[in-house]
């Protein structure tokens, strides 16, 4: 364990939990946070500053079964990625064994490298695996095509992928028994007013990705996106809304 993770461990007993209605917030330090949800269903969001956005927020997700848990993406990068590793093995005696990412952009799969050193595995769609190839990125160590279904200790966890959006290569994560389902950045939240970051995205295909997607998973209640804040169904509508927005302009 680094000297940073021995520090930051000793500081964890004086962290601060906010009770929110049935929301638990723990402040893991001023830059991750974990909301609880329920049955053992976290998100984990992590804060950077951008120089076109300032300070802002990146979501994944924390399946727990059995003390062993699945991280859906990993924070920002490596040291944040350690903080919430070590905070998960320390305070709560949960071992992160297996690792999604959602697409291959640095709020996904930034802490990969870490967790890989750590002997955690790694699933992605097979598209993402071949972009970090040619990004000279970490490398998923698992791949699949379109969808996978995941047993964790009888915990039902689907990867789907409907096509492209935020990225050629996204996929969200359905919790069926939990109706919970990770958008990740193909999802926007509903105070989103426009699309963010179109630098690789394929806004021609979006619309009729979210689309499958409403479909293909019409019991998911709770909805988490890349960024901002979880809501129900509403942000689906949003999203589609915007991306009809956009290619009418």
């Amino acid at each position: 364990m680094s000297a940073i993770a021995r520090i930051f461990v000793l500081s964890v007993l004086f962290l601060p939990v906010f009770i929110l209605g049935q929301e638990q917030i723990i402040n893991i330090s001023p830059d991750i946070q974990l909301i609880h949800l329920n049955d053992s269903v976290y998100i984990h969001t992590s804060w950077i500053q951008l120089p076109e956005y300032g300070r802002f927020p990146s979501n994944g997700m924390i399946i727990i079964k059995k003390r062993k848990a699945v991280m859906v993406d990993t924070p920002n990068n490596n040291e944040q990625t350690e903080q919430l590793s070590v905070f998960l093995s320390d305070s709560m005696n949960i071992k992160i064994e297996t690792v999604i990412v959602c697409h291959y952009h640095s709020d996904n799969l930034g802490g990969l490298e870490y967790l890989h050193s750590q002997g955690v595995n790694s699933v992605s769609l097979d598209l993402t695996k071949l972009k970090c190839t040619e990004l000279n990125l970490p490398l998923p160590k698992l791949v699949f095509e379109n969808s996978l279904d995941i047993n964790f200790y009888g915990r039902e966890i689907q990867c789907r992928f409907f096509g492209g959006g935020h990225t050629y290569d996204n996929i969200v994560v359905n919790l069926p028994q939990e109706k919970i389902l990770f958008g990740g950045c193909l999802i926007k939240s509903i105070n989103s007013t426009n699309l963010g970051n179109l630098a690789d995205a394929v806004v021609d295909e979006w619309d009729s990705t979210v689309e499958t997607l409403m479909n293909e998973i019409p019991g998911a209640e709770t909805v988490i996106p890349g960024h901002g804040n979880y809501g129900g169904r509403e942000l689906l509508d949003n999203t589609l809304k915007l991306v009809k927005e956009f290619k009418q302009k």
